[in-house]
């Protein structure tokens, strides 16, 4: 028995974390779609997980492309199939490094700011505050988060795709001595929309969980400002395990045969 009592002590803590998460996660999409919408507080929200991420996206994914280039030159020149290189970078940036180097980027940026925030007003009594006044801290706190990281982040997505591939053509035109007018061509003929929408999918779904991950954990953190640190680490890193885990099942659900 004392051999079993740590794991079984670890598995009730596991289904109370899990249950916790999932009653917030009701809670805060019931109020996404519940009157009254904040359109102010959305906006603002859209224009910090938005706008303000669109420099360190950006840069993430340019030279994404152009290391993705470089490197699959390495490999096809072995096999003498250099003319795949505009293929591979076009699929593998609309399909799987777009999305999640971009999810990934905003929940270092985006996900702990949240976690700190929130849980900032929750030690200092301002989320009680806001209970005081009638104001729904799910309402007024999370649900913006929530929208405007799930309509936010698939913008990004996309913008990154195309300095991605871009990254690729300028490195592929410039260094590898490609055709640029061959390489566009291939690049078009070759990408199908399923690529696209599936990136845009999962977008959407990094979106949410990164802020909703922000959100959680700083709403509840306790202890002063080693609470908040703690809340900020958990946001970021469970965030980016969430994005790896649901990759790949929406990677499942898109191209599995």
């Amino acid at each position: 028995m004392p051999i079993l009592q740590p794991l079984g002590r670890t598995f009730l803590l596991f289904l109370q974390a899990t249950g916790r998460i999932v009653l917030f996660t009701s809670t805060s999409v019931s109020h996404c779609v519940r009157p009254p919408i904040y359109p102010r507080l959305i906006g603002r929200q859209m224009i910090e997980i938005g706008y303000y991420s669109l420099p360190v996206v950006g840069l993430t994914a340019i030279f994404t492309g152009m290391v993705l280039a470089l490197q699959s030159y390495t490999g096809f020149a072995r096999f003498s199939a250099e003319s795949a290189i505009p293929n591979v970078v076009v699929v593998s940036i609309t399909r799987e490094l777009g999305p999640v180097l971009a999810g990934l980027m905003v929940a270092g940026r985006v996900g702990a700011a949240m976690a700190a925030e929130i849980g900032t007003m929750r030690v200092t009594e301002q989320i009680d505050a806001l209970d005081t006044l009638a104001t729904n801290p799910f309402k007024y706190l999370v649900a913006p988060r929530l929208i405007a990281g799930l309509t936010m982040l698939p913008i990004l997505v996309l913008i990154a795709d195309i300095i991605g591939v871009f990254g690729g053509y300028v490195v592929s035109s410039y260094k590898l001595g490609f055709n640029p007018a061959t390489y566009l061509k291939n690049t078009m003929d070759f990408v199908e929309p399923q690529d696209v929408i599936s990136g845009l999918v999962k977008a959407g779904v990094f979106g949410f969980l990164v802020t909703l991950m922000g959100c959680y954990h700083g709403y509840n953190s306790r202890g002063g400002a080693q609470g908040v640190g703690a809340a900020t680490t958990n946001a970021v890193v469970s965030a980016s395990i969430l994005i790896l885990c649901f990759n790949y099942f929406i990677t499942e659900l898109f191209f599995a045969r």
